[in-house]
């Protein structure tokens, strides 16, 4: 047994004000008694912060006054929101981005959200409008302690590595059963500007100072491999990440707000629910530029990107 199974990674802060009761061994608390909004007070915002960095994910039940405006809102107290640079917002909203899955449809594959830009989110603040009866949970997974369990030969190998990411990925053999609008909403949408941006597969959080692997489907391949080499990597890493030990699952309800931290997780949806309706609204939380363990920071391949639209005022 690895020192990191020996004891509770995930365990409370003692220090919080905040009633948090952890979820999984490794990722993931929820955070009761707190009703959302932009009207909290600078303390409680930063204790939810610092849980945030702490647990990787958590979760609130019960939000069932948070609507739009009051999700952006919190968003504004939270950090500084940003719009997609791609896919437009949400009808009503400033910088909202729904995801409104019909069919079955969902973000079913593993990923650290708009990593095919250089300063890629810090975080995400997703809300839940309508929920299946059955199905439609979401996963995430701790890429801090999937780093800290790589057997010393592959650290060696990460620890200096780059790879580049993209949002002209294969879309279609990224996910299973699409249909042909869905691929061109992907193209015409998602990938109607392409970028590609070189991240260090391990950035150092710049909060915390834990080293995370930084993978997930937008990467293409590694700095300095073929493809096929690239692949198996990927999927050898990506093993890691997605251990079961190391994520924690959410069943969702209307009206519960998952905020998770972007630069140490991965997450994905779970398209089990067929013809019902699952409907969520995501804000988006600026990041900053990632940092290698050498201190060389993520750059830019094509094209230079215009940085991502803060919200109207």
């Amino acid at each position: 047994m690895t020192a990191l199974n020996q004891h509770f990674v995930n365990a409370r802060d003692p220090q919080s004000p905040l009633d948090i009761v952890p979820v999984g061994g490794r990722i993931g608390a929820e955070i009761r008694g707190v009703a959302l909004s932009g009207d909290l007070d600078d303390a409680t915002i930063a204790a939810i912060r610092a849980a945030v960095v702490r647990h990787k994910v958590v979760f609130f039940r019960d939000q069932d006054t948070l609507d739009d405006a009051r999700q952006e809102g919190f968003a504004e107290r939270f950090g500084k929101p940003v719009a997609h640079p791609t896919v437009p917002v949400a009808s009503g909203s400033k910088y909202l981005l729904e995801l409104d899955s019909r069919e079955g449809y969902a973000a079913a594959s593993w990923h650290t959200d708009v990593t095919f830009v250089d300063a890629y989110p810090e975080a995400s603040i997703l809300r839940a409008i309508t929920i299946p009866e059955a199905g439609g949970d979401t996963l995430w997974a701790n890429g801090v302690t999937a780093y800290e369990e790589l057997p010393d030969a592959l650290k060696t190998l990460v620890d200096g590595l780059w790879a580049l990411h993209t949002n002209a990925y294969d879309y279609a053999a990224t996910f299973s059963g699409v249909s042909r609008a869905q691929l061109d909403q992907h193209r015409n949408v998602f990938a109607s500007t392409v970028y590609e941006t070189e991240h260090p597969v391990v950035r150092v959080h710049p909060e915390s100072g834990e080293r995370a692997l930084l993978v997930g489907h937008f990467v293409k391949q590694f700095v300095g491999l073929n493809g096929q080499d690239s692949q198996r990597l990927f999927a050898i890493l990506q093993d890691h990440i997605t251990r079961p030990e190391n994520t924690v699952r959410w069943r969702w309800r209307a009206g519960d707000v998952a905020i998770w931290d972007n630069r140490s997780t991965q997450h994905r949806a779970i398209a089990d629910f067929g013809l019902q309706r699952r409907t969520l609204r995501r804000a988006t939380i600026a990041g900053d530029v990632p940092i290698a363990i050498d201190g060389t920071r993520s750059r830019v391949i094509k094209p230079e990107p215009a940085p991502l639209l803060e919200a109207a005022e």
